[in-house]
């Protein structure tokens, strides 16, 4: 018997410095019921759903970056998508800005910010928490930038690792679900702890610039979109799981990120992609036990692994030259 979930990917188009939470959560909503009314059981939206993409603004102070923060979930604000979360009985993945205060590594209480994502269950409960784990960009004020890129100021490192659980999506259906936000789909290490949980559903929000702009070299729009699809593709099949990656689209404070959400099948196929920069609702039937193929043969990693010729993974960070080969005399 087919294990069958109806996913879909709402794709929100930009969201101005200007607007309000209530304005976006209407936007949600709307796509919510749209997902319902398309038989979606699980809806996963984008990173830092909720507000622009704030780590473009520089605050020296960073309490002043607070109102980007959800301190609690639900709030206020995001309570009416957890009241359209349970009338509609529906799966979701939100990306937000999280301020918690709980102990640092020092056991010290204090204020602390995470870039976070959140599986919330049809009855409103959460499910499964994430931080993102890799941070791009800078902490401090480049002059060299046109755009300042400053998640490295505003959040700390995800503390969370990369977790997955095994939860009901669809009626008779479980599946094993795990996390990613934005950066992290390009580093193949997070798609393959994923893996070796027997990730079948890997949800991701973005909000990626359609440039890289940096000014240090020439990356051009299309090849922005080959490699966060080729990323996406490539953790897909080399962990033979379902990924529903989904964007922030539009030009948005003036700036145009790249949109292109996607949902790819573990096989690295591309089963469903957005075709506009608005919000944009794109909707697949992912049969988990496709994923039993690649899991079994190719990337059966029980019998083809050898993690003891791999330590320099997790031993190194930064790339180091070879020896040199000098010829012999």
């Amino acid at each position: 018997m087919s294990r069958i979930v109806t996913v879909a990917a709402a794709q929100l188009g930009p969201i101005q410095r200007a607007e309000g939470r209530e304005g976006v959560i209407g936007r949600m909503l709307r796509l919510l019921e749209r997902a319902h009314q398309r038989g979606a059981q699980v809806v996963v939206f984008p990173e830092l759903a909720l507000t622009t993409f704030f780590p473009r603004w520089y605050c020296e102070d960073l309490d002043e970056a607070d109102a980007w923060f959800e301190p609690s979930l639900p709030s206020p604000a995001t309570q009416p998508l957890f009241d359209a979360i349970k009338r509609f009985g529906v799966m979701v993945y939100l990306g937000y800005a999280e301020l918690a205060w709980e102990p640092d590594e020092q056991g010290i209480v204090r204020k602390r910010r995470f870039n976070t994502s959140v599986v919330i269950a049809p009855n409103g409960e959460i499910v499964l928490k994430y931080r993102k784990v890799h941070l791009p960009g800078h902490a401090e004020f480049a002059e060299h930038r046109q755009v300042q890129h400053l998640e490295k100021r505003y959040f700390e490192v995800g503390n969370l690792g990369f977790p997955v659980v095994r939860a009901p999506v669809a009626p008779g259906v479980d599946a094993n679900l795990g996390m990613l936000i934005c950066n992290d789909r390009r580093w193949p290490e997070a798609w393959r702890v994923l893996g070796l949980q027997q990730v079948e559903l890997v949800m991701l929000g973005y909000n990626t610039p359609s440039r890289n702009q940096d000014n240090r070299g020439f990356e051009a729009h299309h090849l922005r979109v080959l490699h966060s699809h080729l990323s996406i593709q490539a953790g897909c099949y080399q962990n033979a799981t379902f990924a529903a990656a989904v964007a922030k689209a539009g030009t948005e404070d003036g700036h145009e990120l790249l949109g292109h959400s996607i949902i790819v099948n573990p096989q690295g196929e591309i089963i469903a992609m957005a075709a506009t920069w608005d919000d944009e609702l794109i909707v697949a039937d992912c049969d988990l036990d496709l994923c039993e193929l690649g899991r079994n043969t190719v990337f059966n990693f029980a019998k083809h692994r050898r993690p003891e010729a791999y330590t320099r993974l997790v031993e190194q960070t930064g790339s180091v030259a070879p020896a040199v080969w000098t010829p012999s005399v």
